[in-house]
């Protein structure tokens, strides 16, 4: 019989490419989530019955333990950019993250992979970097064999990085960036795919991996590339952190009062903390090289599908041609 691997969030963005990497190597692969019927889309990743959705709550042991029972190995994937109701950070990447390990290694799984995100830090004053850390010291302190990757911002056709700055561009002519300077490393979501599946097939030393793509670019630098990519012209504006910090707290506020009906998706202070830092792959740290895998560049991907917020979308550059030609 083939293996079985239980992906904890793995209809999500980064879980989703591992879900169908590991059904390409003939794995029957488990995806835990809360909303099976939304996930259905795995299920053509592999031939009948190969892929499947499962209801999980990682806030509840039992239904982390029900969704693991009999696999080989899991891979961890959930994590929450903003708190919202019970899915806070310390809950989720924390506690949530020490849970599954804890019971990987009480039902004696031989292999964990777990994705947690460069910058994660105990003593840092962000507490999404923070629960990111204890996230991974639960995890090693119960499954110390583990394989652990901390990508930089994560992109691709699904992300909601350059997806959602290319959808600003349609509302005006300026493009406002909080921490303008601050230097990325985006890495391309198969890449990480590609990482997990190494470590789920024990081809990946136990550690800790930081995962970045070839290009280290400021924030400012990256939306000008992207609005190359979607040939519009726009003004890039660097919002200082002063103002941006009334701008985070009152929306916070706002999300408070309302008891959370007006969700702060926009920015939050949390998320302001870890704008004022850069977030790319430390000198001494392992990463693609040491997997064997060369990330894919930016202008590779970005085209294959930002081309919907161009001005004529997909006959962007057959309209161009044209205009070109009757000049």
């Amino acid at each position: 019989m083939s293996k079985l691997v239980t992906i904890y969030g793995g209809s999500g963005f980064v879980g989703r490419y591992i879900a169908r990497r590991m059904a390409n190597e003939g794995w029957r692969v488990r995806v835990a989530v809360r909303r099976p019927n939304e996930a259905m889309f795995v299920k053509p990743y592999g031939v009948v019955g190969q892929v499947e959705p499962i209801l999980c709550n990682i806030r509840d042991d039992a239904s982390v333990a029900a969704v693991m029972h009999g696999a080989d190995a899991v891979v961890n994937c959930v994590g929450v950019l903003n708190e919202l109701g019970k899915n806070a950070f310390d809950a989720v990447q924390a506690e949530g993250a020490e849970r599954i390990a804890r019971i990987a290694a009480e039902q004696g799984v031989a292999r964990m992979v777990h994705v947690s995100a460069i910058g994660a830090d105990a003593d840092s004053n962000s507490e999404y970097s923070r629960t990111k850390a204890h996230g991974e010291a639960g995890v090693l302190s119960h499954m110390p064999n583990a394989v652990i990757l901390r990508p930089s911002v994560i992109f691709g056709t699904e992300d909601q990085f350059f997806n959602r700055f290319a959808g600003m561009t349609r509302m005006g002519p300026f493009l406002p960036l909080v921490g303008a300077d601050t230097k990325f490393q985006p890495v391309y979501v198969d890449d990480v795919a590609k990482a997990a599946v190494k470590g789920v097939l024990g081809q990946a030393e136990a550690g800790i991996y930081e995962l970045g793509g070839p290009e280290v670019k400021s924030f400012r630098a990256l939306m000008q590339q992207m609005l190359g990519v979607i040939h519009r012209r726009r003004v890039v504006i660097g919002v200082p952190f002063f103002a941006a910090r009334v701008m985070a707290g009152v929306l916070d506020i706002a999300k408070f009062v309302s008891f959370q009906l007006f969700p702060n998706h926009i920015l939050t202070r949390d998320q302001l903390k870890n704008l004022r830092r850069d977030n790319v792959v430390s000198a001494d740290a392992k990463g693609f090289d040491d997997l064997g895998i060369e990330p894919a560049t930016l202008e590779s991907v970005l085209p294959d599908y930002l081309w919907k917020f161009r001005p004529a979308g997909q006959y962007d550059d057959i309209q161009n041609s044209a205009d070109n030609l009757r000049t």
